[in-house]
């Protein structure tokens, strides 16, 4: 006879990542009685309604869906309650208020992407790139009042290549994390007491965090050496994406490229000028060039750097 679960989990996220879990618990057969997204809003040029991607998947399943504006909202708390699930799982989502944290009874949980305490903050994957690391991972944990510090369950490692763009490892986290969110669900399922890590038990002061990124943050500083720079491109490769402003020297035009794909060469600088080779375009760092091989020009679509070639040179435009 087929186990049956009795355990009910109130879901809660919004982008893809999420999506990825959530479909992971409902092939577990975990009983999934409500998700909670964010509201649809509009976007793109023609401002057509958008349903987040964790909306559409709970629809696709006929899961009841709720998307409160206000999560402190006295309406939206009284929903949840109503459902009287034993616990809450949170992916990718806003902060949430203790009155709505601390509803179920075994607790709401978390999956984060990092290895926790390490990149607490709203960009773990990106910062750990940004930052050279070599190895990052998926955390489980409890949610308390202080953003991303409640006691740890569990956590599972991948390592980081040297090339890898924050895009390929986001991926990976994705799907590594929706077997561990399974496996911890299924540990909370079975277990009265569960074995946790308490985040202050780690030295803090070794702690690096992860902020958010805005646009202004993505700019390259090409005085910094080749591996920073290099390790700064993929780290926001595909999103937000690095980016630098070129100037022509003999119009004094300005354009933006955003950049994308990069390689270390070994090549030493010995001009402070941007270079076409065969294999991609060489921008001078503070010690090497750096092998940029695909950008998105102002106003135009990402390419590989020969397509923009076929019609346009980097003959007299600069850093």
């Amino acid at each position: 006879m087929e186990k049956q679960d009795h355990m009910k989990i109130i879901f809660m996220g919004t982008p893809d990542f999420a999506v990825c879990i959530l479909e992971k618990l409902i092939q577990a057969k975990k009983d999934i009685v409500a998700v909670v997204t964010a509201p649809d809003k509009p976007a793109g040029r023609g401002r057509a309604i958008q349903e987040s991607a964790v909306k559409k998947c709970a629809v696709s399943h006929k899961i009841p869906t709720l998307q409160p504006a206000n999560l402190k909202a006295e309406d939206f708390i009284n929903e949840l309650q109503w459902y009287n699930a034993d616990l809450f799982v949170v992916v990718a989502f806003r902060m949430l208020h203790e009155a709505v944290w601390s509803i179920p009874p075994k607790g709401t949980i978390n999956l984060h992407g990092s290895l926790l305490p390490q990149y607490r903050g709203a960009a773990p994957i990106n910062w750990a790139v940004i930052n050279g690391e070599k190895e990052t991972g998926v955390s489980t944990f409890f949610i308390e009042k202080e953003i991303d510090t409640g006691k740890i369950i569990e956590q599972a490692k991948i390592q980081i290549g040297e090339n890898d763009t924050v895009g390929e490892v986001h991926d990976r986290l994705m799907h590594l994390g929706a077997d561990l969110t399974v496996h911890t669900v299924e540990l909370i399922e079975s277990n009265d007491t569960i074995p946790s890590i308490d985040q202050n038990s780690f030295d803090l002061t070794q702690v690096k965090h992860a902020p958010k990124i805005f646009k202004e943050d993505c700019k390259v500083d090409w005085s910094m050496d080749a591996k920073s720079i290099h390790d700064f491109i993929r780290g926001l490769s595909p999103y937000p994406a690095a980016w630098t402003n070129l100037t022509n020297e003999t119009s004094g035009e300005t354009r933006s490229f955003k950049l994308f794909i990069s390689r270390k060469t070994g090549i030493k600088v010995t001009e402070r000028k941007i270079l076409t080779t065969k294999e991609g375009i060489l921008f001078p760092c503070s010690d090497e060039y750096i092998l940029i091989t695909e950008f998105q020009p102002e106003g135009k679509r990402r390419m590989h750097f020969k397509e923009f070639l076929a019609g346009n040179t980097f003959e007299d435009w600069g850093i």
